[in-house]
């Protein structure tokens, strides 16, 4: 009979986050006493590492507000956000001597823009990460099982039905494309429900099958409207071109409550490393687990897929690179990972609407580019392929 780390058997699993469950055994997993227990782990401070990627994320962002058809100062740009703080800019006395043109530009073209390209980012990798902790492998994506072709299934027909004018302003094609990915995900977990448990081997099969499914019902729908293949396909290649207040709001609430859910069981993630059993060992009901991690990585992964279409690898490649530079401790991989993936589809969004001016390329297109290269960096050593 198995025993946990404190020497007694386990009879029966708690809830997910209970008081019960072994808090030092957890310790170890995560990295206290035994840190060598998590394979490739690096004791890192972790304030200085979130300092320091916080503020590369300012300087993107500022960046990326400058970067353009028109120009506009680093230093204008602050103080124009400075001007508009109630506290800070009277006191500074600020004063607008700048062009009612470029605050224009800042504030309703640009700064939503990078906005929610942050957020969709933030939101790929925090769910790539958590996806690729849950199976175990870190070729998993937000995409795993069903909320790509679940979403373009919903957009596809919400864009084939050719609904009135104020409804699509209302944003028809973005809740479709939500509500297809969330049942798309909610299939595939109904499907791959044996005798009361969810094995991932059967949840990715689950996945696949749904997938297919979805993927085949697009292409039939897109051969019956062939005349709407353009405006699918712009959506399916990934865009932020409308980018708005309204969306950045809805997702950052969609992401904010996602991280809410995800952040607090970082730690039992941390023993799901070990194998389903060892976790039940040690007092976490899996089942729930493996529940709460699905339902909360389908909420902001659908939410960002929504409002900004397919945009893939992000949520492959910044989950990966964060556990290669600070290591696989979950308690500090999915806030880096988040932080990463803003930091990143950032920079791309920027490339993607000034490497053709005044053209655009999707910039689904471009991380599709970067992706490639990394999957020959992965497949170049099997150790780069470790948890």
């Amino acid at each position: 009979m198995k025993v946990c780390e404190t020497g007694q058997a386990a009879e029966a699993a708690t809830p997910v986050g209970s008081p019960e469950v072994d808090d030092r055994a957890l310790a170890r997993l995560a990295g206290g006493e035994d840190a060598a227990i998590l394979p490739g782990y690096r004791r890192r401070a972790r304030w200085p590492l979130f300092g320091a990627l916080a503020l590369a994320l300012v300087a993107a962002v500022l960046l990326a507000l400058a970067w353009g058809s028109v120009r506009i100062p680093v230093g204008t740009i602050a103080r124009m956000v400075a001007l508009r703080t109630p506290v800070v800019g009277p006191r500074l006395g600020i004063v607008a001597d700048w062009p009612a043109s470029s605050e224009a530009i800042i504030f309703k073209i640009r700064l939503p823009r990078v906005l929610l390209a942050g957020l969709v980012g933030a939101a790929l990798a925090l769910a790539g990460a958590t996806y690729q902790g849950l199976f175990r492998n870190p070729l998993a994506d937000p995409y795993l099982i069903g909320v790509a072709s679940g979403a373009a299934l919903g957009a596809t027909v919400a864009i084939a039905l050719r609904l009135p004018g104020g409804l699509y302003a209302l944003g028809a094609t973005q809740w479709a494309a939500f509500a297809g990915a969330a049942l798309a995900v909610a299939l595939v977990y109904g499907l791959a429900r044996v005798g009361g448990t969810t094995p991932l081997s059967t949840l990715l099969l689950a996945g696949v099958a749904v997938g297919t499914l979805a993927t085949a019902c697009t292409s039939l729908l897109l051969y019956w409207q062939r005349e709407q293949l353009l405006a699918v396909y712009s959506w399916l290649l990934g865009s932020l071109t409308l980018a708005s207040w309204s969306r950045v709001g809805a997702l950052a609430i969609y992401l904010a409550l996602g991280s809410l859910a995800l952040l607090p069981l970082a730690r039992l993630l941390n023993a799901l490393q070990l194998g389903e059993e060892e976790a039940h060992l040690l007092g976490i009901d899996v089942e729930k687990l493996k529940l709460a991690l699905v339902v909360a990585a389908t909420l902001v992964t659908a939410a960002a897929v929504s409002v900004s279409g397919l945009i893939g690898f992000v949520g492959l490649i910044m989950p990966h690179i964060a556990r290669l530079l600070w290591g696989p401790d979950h308690r500090t991989l999915l806030p880096l990972s988040a932080l990463s993936g803003a930091l990143f589809l950032i920079a791309v969004d920027g490339v993607a609407r000034t490497v053709l001016a005044p053209g655009e390329v999707p910039v689904g297109v471009i991380t599709a580019l970067c992706g490639a290269p990394f999957f020959l960096y992965l497949r170049g050593g099997s150790k780069r392929l470790a948890l």
